[in-house]
């Protein structure tokens, strides 16, 4: 599968900032859940590709704060 471009994921004029934490964020919670179920079948794919997917899919959303702007 091809990667997905930036702007597929960044819809709503969010910043490429706010798209690198929140990669990071959720590479960061996939990594933390699999630890603690000690289920090392979740992590078939790397924590931050499987973070852009699902950012790219609609399955999670970056939200930034419009007072940080």
């Amino acid at each position: 599968m091809l990667r997905p471009a930036v702007v597929q994921i960044l819809k709503n004029n969010e910043s490429y900032y706010s798209l690198v934490l929140a990669v990071a964020k959720r590479a960061r919670q996939i990594t933390d859940e699999a630890l603690e179920n000690r289920d090392k079948g979740l992590l078939n794919e790397k924590p931050v590709k499987m973070a852009v997917d699902e950012l790219a899919s609609g399955e999670y959303k970056i939200i930034e704060d419009p007072s940080l702007r």
